[in-house]
């Protein structure tokens, strides 16, 4: 949020320092209070699901669910007041997942049940990571996310040739099975592939006979032979990325060999200057 700005001097300032920053105690304050509201607002929510919980506690927690609610649409408003650019905010990650937060109790006066969804709520606690200066670990998510977006046409590709494999053996299971064993269409015989496939096997569809059962074995050691491989793929692409933030692709001007640090400033194997835009500093 490093373009949001506050939308002008005084009150709209001091807002924006509390709720969007976290370099003051108050600030700091201010988030872990609104964490610990979406803890109890997502708990109530959970245990409100449960019958016994319910029946004895429902309309406790119907009143404090609205009054966490009012504080967040509350909350909202002032994060919409206190800026100079509100579309800019409303339409980012945050943003977003602010209004979200307040959405599902709202909406249940409409449409009963739907207050479930609050527990979208927790995406807001990813707020901590600033306050608790755990800024890195974002990072770090940032890194497997570019490799896993790296590695997105191995995967599909992998993805793809699965489903394939899976699409023939069901549809031999189709022409061997009876349909009293569940194979009643090639859809359904694609069910039973992946479910088999994955090795979770909900039992609800199982060859009889012995061909059948042959298929069933071969797909299940397939599935475990193959399932390392997108694994692989992916580690080798977070391994890549780790290189590339250590080391840098230039080449030493002297002896013209690569893979130097990037904080380097002479060459590990022939000691020369790497850094040709400024002079060698004289010792």
């Amino acid at each position: 949020m490093a373009t949001i700005k506050p939308g002008g001097l005084g009150i709209k300032t001091r807002l924006f320092q509390v709720i969007f920053e976290s370099d003051t105690r108050l600030a700091k304050g201010f988030d872990i209070f609104l964490a610990l509201l979406i803890f109890l607002s997502v708990g109530i929510i959970l245990l409100d699901s449960v019958p016994e919980y319910h029946a004895r506690f429902g309309e406790l927690f119907y009143v404090v669910e609205w009054g966490i609610t009012l504080l967040f649409t509350l909350e909202l408003a002032l994060r919409i007041y206190c800026l100079e650019k509100p579309k800019l905010y409303l339409k980012s990650f945050y943003g977003v997942i602010d209004v979200l937060a307040v959405l599902p109790t709202w909406l249940a006066l409409l449409f009963p049940g739907a207050q479930t969804l609050v527990v979208v709520r927790l995406l807001r606690t990813l707020r901590l990571f600033r306050v608790l200066e755990m800024m890195t670990v974002v990072g770090e998510g940032r890194l497997l996310m570019d490799a896993l977006i790296r590695s997105r046409h191995q995967i599909l590709l992998f993805l793809f040739a699965v489903l394939m494999v899976v699409t023939i053996f069901s549809s031999l299971l189709y022409l061997i099975e009876p349909a009293e064993a569940g194979f009643t269409s090639i859809p359904k015989s694609i069910y039973w592939g992946i479910v088999t496939l994955t090795t979770v096997g909900y039992g609800d569809i199982t060859p009889v006979t012995a061909l059948g059962q042959f298929i069933s074995m071969m797909i299940m050691l397939t599935g475990y032979s193959i399932i390392a491989l997108p694994v692989g793929v992916f580690s080798a692409e977070v391994i890549r990325a780790l290189r590339a933030e250590r080391y840098s692709d230039e080449a030493c001007p002297g002896c013209g060999k690569h893979r130097h640090e990037i904080d380097a400033k002479y060459c590990k194997y022939c000691g020369t200057w790497l850094d040709e835009e400024t002079p060698e500093p004289v010792e």
